[in-house]
């Protein structure tokens, strides 16, 4: 009897073991690209109804100003950038283990303009015959080095350089063509869609831009290592995907 006791507590030691996480109240921090807030926010509510110990902080912005911050060691658990090669960088810098890494989803850039914008605006083309633009700043919002590089490749980029108004972030961009400040925009269809103020005129082919990449990873640092770590399963997990793709993100698998 003393045996079969001394069995059953350690099954259910191993099995306490084996939990992911304590039931010690944590805090994650996760810097993501702005262009993922609507999808990560809805993420966080199933994940933190599953794991009511643990917490979940943003901190969106453009991923080469995220990028930054974490290669000063900002106190951030999980990195989930809008741009490959800024989250690279973080790996060749051994900030992010390899092997805690994923490239996650994709994205589609697309041209907007004002809901009721009369001006015509139906190719990237049409860029050089209107007044202002808006693009985020191409050295650290990665939707901005996407439009600059469909310029180049379309030879526009002479001819609308002057008339571009650069913004923090993506979600900025959208804001300056919601209240008509712009004429028009580039943002990712993920923002596009959530938007009841503007309309897509024109989706960039793929040909005229570098591949746009998603990708998550624990930071080596993190203070929270196993809660990371499930975390970011969790973003890979059939249900976090479909909520991705519910908001226009589309998988890379």
């Amino acid at each position: 009897m003393i045996l079969l006791l001394l069995t059953l507590a350690g099954c259910s030691s191993n099995e306490q073991a084996k939990k992911p996480t304590s039931e010690k109240k944590v805090e994650l921090t996760v810097s993501a690209a702005a262009s993922l807030q609507d999808a990560l926010n809805d993420v966080k509510a199933d994940f933190e109804k599953k794991y009511p110990n643990v917490t979940i902080n943003y901190n969106f912005g453009a991923s080469g100003a995220l990028q930054q911050q974490i290669s000063q060691r900002a106190p951030v658990d999980l990195f989930f950038s809008a741009a490959k090669d800024k989250f690279d960088k973080l790996i060749q810098d051994g900030l992010i283990e390899k092997t805690k890494g994923k490239d996650l989803l994709g994205n589609d850039l697309v041209l907007v303009v004002p809901k009721d914008s009369t001006k015509g605006i139906k190719s990237f083309e049409d860029l050089t015959k209107i007044d202002k633009l808006s693009i985020g700043t191409p050295e650290v919002v990665p939707a901005g080095q996407y439009a600059k590089e469909t310029f180049d490749k379309l030879h526009i980029w002479n001819a609308v350089e002057r008339k571009v108004v650069y913004a923090k972030d993506v979600r900025q961009v959208l804001t300056y063509v919601e209240t008509n400040n712009v004429d028009a925009g580039i943002v990712y269809k993920t923002d596009a869609l959530i938007s009841k103020k503007v309309k897509i005129a024109a989706t960039a082919n793929e040909n005229t831009h570098a591949p746009i990449v998603y990708s998550v990873g624990v930071i080596k640092n993190s203070t929270h290592p196993t809660e990371a770590k499930l975390l970011y399963e969790y973003l890979q997990n059939k249900q976090s995907l479909k909520t991705f793709t519910k908001y226009g993100f589309k998988g890379l698998e």
